[in-house]
């Protein structure tokens, strides 16, 4: 998979149509999905996009209320979701319905501080089923 980040232009602010040429049309598709499925009412989250200087580039902070559920970012090819959870949250991981990769993934991540990242990254609208599961597990942590 590319590792090039996308929308690092503060002056170009991601509107669908910027993340349509950014994205191509089927990974767009994918993100138009998982757009529906989060600001649904089952889910009542809320995507932000902001540009970070601190990254040089356009972030997807997706909320719950007052708490950050997962980031969103842009790639070449694919979009990427990180969800952080802590020492005390990171074993009900292994305990969703959710691909054995991402299991093993999450297993060898390095904690950033204190907390452990865990990122999708979603080039099929079939990934979507694994994103809803660690969305409804994140927004159910106390």
């Amino acid at each position: 998979m590319a590792d090039i980040q996308l929308l690092r232009d503060y002056e170009i602010i991601p509107t669908d149509k910027v993340l349509e040429n950014a994205l191509g049309k089927e990974i767009y598709a994918v993100y138009e999905k998982l757009t529906k499925i989060i600001t649904s009412v089952e889910f009542g989250l809320n995507p932000e996009w902001n540009f970070y200087k601190d990254g040089k580039a356009w972030l997807c902070k997706v909320t719950y209320k007052n708490k950050t559920v997962f980031w969103l970012s842009i790639w070449e090819k694919q979009i990427k979701t990180s969800f952080y959870f802590t020492e005390k949250t990171y074993s009900g991981i292994f305990e969703l319905p959710i691909n054995e990769r991402i299991k093993e993934s999450f297993k060898e991540s390095n904690p950033i501080g204190k907390l452990i990242p865990l990122t999708l990254c979603l080039d099929t609208v079939e990934q979507l089923d694994d994103l809803t599961e660690l969305i409804k597990y994140k927004k159910g942590l106390k």
